[in-house]
């Protein structure tokens, strides 16, 4: 068996990645592009554990062992039935033991090219740790910075369509990044989720060219911004995005309007606000939920919440910022596209180093 192991290095060797963890575990992260065919359920899992210490170790391999030859016999007639005769695929689970190795086993008896990840899915987070501690400092950055409703991410959506590299710190972390910022049904990324899509995106990058990022605090919703990249963005190119105010509420309007589908929860997460504004203040806003007052409600967290909020936090992470170039941004208009090929016109000659 020890010449089917490979080593994390290996992983663009192979055409697929076979992750048989147990869907609990692939939810919480796991190797990008993986599959996930688990040899033993969430519950099935917990079912041998639990015999394992409380009958016996023999009983509980006897068990899991079927459970297992089960699992895999359903993945060859469903999820493998139509792979090719020169499939290559590398399969790991949790520290590259039994329940890798016995997949590995029987897709090399089919005549398939199989390996095993050696180490499992712990040498590929320690990896994955490890490349956070150096590969962000790669890079030089250009931090899109701007009051809340200017449209920064909408920008940095744009200037992607337009060719540049783009860090969507948000899209990683599937937050927007503020208090009002979770997205309508979609849950949080897990923190290791989003270690492991920032790697896989930063390995992508040329470092050559510049990396557009948006300007994040340390938090991220639940996430926590790696210390590593905070520090890679001190000296970050800043470009200050501007929009005016009507544009900016007519961006919260189209932006948070599922706030308003449940208004319990609206209410909730303002409340929070109440350590920074007054009881008065917040149940105002909990009134102009109830009357269905948007425009109204997005002008006023403009105006007594963000904008402050903005101005106090004076952003001392860039060092760039007093020399940030401006840019009105139009939000709203079609031509985002556009106005990002102008913003990267006017960097390349501003910013000869950038181009």
């Amino acid at each position: 068996m020890k010449n089917l192991l490979v080593s994390i290095d290996r992983l663009g060797d192979f055409n697929e990645i076979v992750d048989v963890r147990t869907p609990l575990e692939f939810a919480e992260d796991h190797i990008p592009g993986a599959i996930n065919a688990p040899v033993l359920s969430n519950e099935e899992r917990v079912i041998v554990g639990t015999m394992y210490k409380q009958v016996s170790p023999v009983e509980a391999t006897r068990v899991g062992a079927a459970m297992v030859a089960r699992n895999i016999a359903h993945h060859l007639d469903t999820l493998f039935a139509d792979k090719p005769r020169n499939w290559r695929p590398l399969v790991y689970c949790w520290r590259g033991g039994k329940r890798s190795g016995s997949m590995t086993t029987w897709l090399n008896m089919i005549g398939w090219q199989a390996r095993q990840l050696e180490g499992g899915y712990k040498s590929y987070r320690r990896d994955v740790r490890e490349r956070l501690a150096g590969l962000p400092a790669r890079f030089k950055y250009v931090a899109l910075i701007g009051h809340t409703g200017s449209g920064k991410t909408r920008l940095l959506h744009a200037l992607q369509r337009a060719g540049a590299q783009v860090l969507d710190l948000e899209g990683l972390a599937a937050h927007r990044g503020s208090l009002l910022g979770a997205l309508p049904g979609q849950p949080q990324s897990s923190q290791k989720a989003f270690d492991s899509a920032l790697v896989h995106t930063l390995r992508h990058f040329d470092p050559a060219r510049p990396v557009f990022v948006e300007a994040e605090g340390r938090r991220i919703g639940a996430i926590t911004t790696p210390e590593s990249l905070l520090d890679s963005l001190h000296a970050a190119t800043c470009v200050e995005v501007s929009a005016r105010r009507e544009d900016r509420i007519a961006f919260l309007l189209q932006d948070y309007a599922h706030l308003f589908d449940d208004a319990t929860f609206f209410k909730a997460q303002l409340s929070k606000l109440i350590a920074l504004h007054s009881r008065e203040r917040v149940a105002h806003w909990h009134r102009l939920i109830d009357e269905n007052a948007r425009a109204e409600l997005f002008a006023e967290l403009i105006d007594r919440h963000y904008d402050p909020a903005y101005a106090r936090s004076s952003h001392v992470l860039y060092t760039e910022l007093p020399r940030a170039t401006p840019m009105l941004f139009r939000p709203n208009d079609a031509d985002s596209l556009e106005q990002a090929k102008a913003l990267l016109a006017q960097l390349d000659e501003t910013t000869p180093a950038l181009g």
